[in-house]
């Protein structure tokens, strides 16, 4: 099911710049047991997008009216677990500044728990696209190189694929962050680096770091450090989590970084 400013089925065609610039930008946020979680963080990370993307903020726009219509639409369809994936986007207008009216669509998207290890992924790394580290390449806008990438990995029998920096260090992969295990250590990719700001995956290496299960490191990381990993997590905003399988010739275990999705997701019981 699908609201256009919390309309259900809304009819109304807009002619709206998310359709012909990919005007527009994109936050989840997270349902468990048909209870949002971590509303306020996903909410502040929304705010944050659309004034880097110079959006005029309504008023009306606050935690407790999205949380309200949320929360409706979870008891209108039932909706148990998934995400519920907000797309904010300005129309057209014969007067396009940082002023112009903003608009908001989303749609409830079932997945299972958000807090739990889905299965294992076969990944590569992919050269012929790189992603880039400017102010809007942390937040979900629209990119090109995704949809290129997505393509690539569905005809190589790939679930994701890892993108590049121009400096051709790792940046993220086409839906989430990596999550790099060595020993004791987590590296993830500094968002200097291209990596997206995520709110659940913040929410997991805070937890980690809060009860000493390992020591969190954002570094620069160069393509051959997933060859050097023990244990690989990806962790998506749009789709869940995921352990890694296999890149290329190298297999990687999981059981590290399942205890850890354990403990977290016991937290929130």
């Amino acid at each position: 099911m699908y609201y256009i400013d919390g309309v259900k089925n809304h009819e109304k065609a807009f002619q709206n710049n998310a359709f012909l610039y990919g005007d527009a930008v994109k936050a989840h946020f997270f349902v468990r047991n048909s209870q949002l979680i971590m509303a306020e963080e996903c909410y502040f990370f929304l705010m944050a997008s659309m004034r880097k993307m110079r959006m005029n903020i309504p008023l009306s726009f606050t935690l407790e009216f999205f949380s309200g219509i949320f929360n409706q639409a979870i008891q209108e369809n039932n909706f148990q677990n998934g995400v519920l994936e907000l797309l904010a986007f300005r129309n057209k207008e014969e007067n396009f500044d940082a002023k112009t009216p903003v608009h908001y669509y989303f749609e409830l998207k079932q997945l299972s728990d958000v807090l739990t290890v889905n299965k294992a992924v076969e990944i590569d790394l992919i050269k012929e696209v790189s992603v880039n580290t400017n102010v809007l390449s942390n937040i979900r806008v629209h990119s090109p190189e995704n949809i290129y990438a997505a393509i690539y990995a569905k005809e190589n029998d790939l679930d994701d694929v890892i993108l590049l920096n121009p400096e051709k260090r790792i940046a993220r992969t086409i839906f989430g962050n990596l999550l790099l295990l060595e020993g004791n250590t987590i590296k993830v990719p500094k968002q200097s680096e291209g990596a997206y700001i995520s709110p659940l995956m913040e929410n997991f290496v805070t937890f980690v770091f809060k009860n000493n299960l390992a020591v969190v490191e954002e570094s620069e990381l160069s393509a051959f450090e997933s060859q050097k990993a023990e244990e690989i997590l990806i962790i998506s905003d749009e789709k869940g989590i995921f352990s890694v399988a296999k890149i290329r010739n190298k297999e990687f275990g999981a059981e590290k970084f399942l205890a850890m999705v354990e403990a977290w997701r016991n937290s929130f019981a």
